[in-house]
C-alpha cells in the first residue's frame, strides 16, 4: 500500500550526511514533521504526495506552511504571548 505522503531528508552528521524518508498517511502529522525537519535544520531532499513529487507551487507553499508555524511558536515561546494574540499582531499560523 502507497502511503500518501513521503519526505525524503538528510541527516547531517560530522563527515556525511544520511538520507532518511518518513511516510504518512495523516497531513497533520506531516506537517508537523515538516516543520521539526526545518527547525533541526535537516535538507529536505523531496516531498512526495501518492508517490509523485509535489509540484514546485505545493513543495513550497508546504514549507510557507511549517516555517509560519514554526515561528510563531518561537514567538510565543519568546514574548510569553498566547498563540491568537501572536496571530494578531504578527500574522504567523499558530
Amino acid at each position: 500500500m502507497l502511503l500518501k505522503y513521503t519526505v525524503e531528508y538528510t541527516t547531517p552528521f560530522k563527515k556525511h550526511a544520511q538520507t532518511n524518508y518518513y511516510s504518512t498517511d495523516d497531513p497533520v502529522a506531516f506537517e508537523e514533521l515538516i516543520e521539526e525537519l526545518l527547525e533541526r535544520g535537516f535538507g529536505i531532499r523531496a516531498i512526495k504526495h501518492e508517490g509523485l513529487d509535489l509540484p514546485k507551487h505545493d513543495f513550497d507553499r508546504l514549507i510557507k506552511t511549517a516555517a509560519g508555524m514554526l515561528a510563531s511558536k518561537r514567538i510565543c515561546a519568546s514574548l510569553g504571548i498566547k498563540p491568537d494574540e501572536e496571530k494578531f499582531r504578527f500574522g504567523f499560523t499558530a
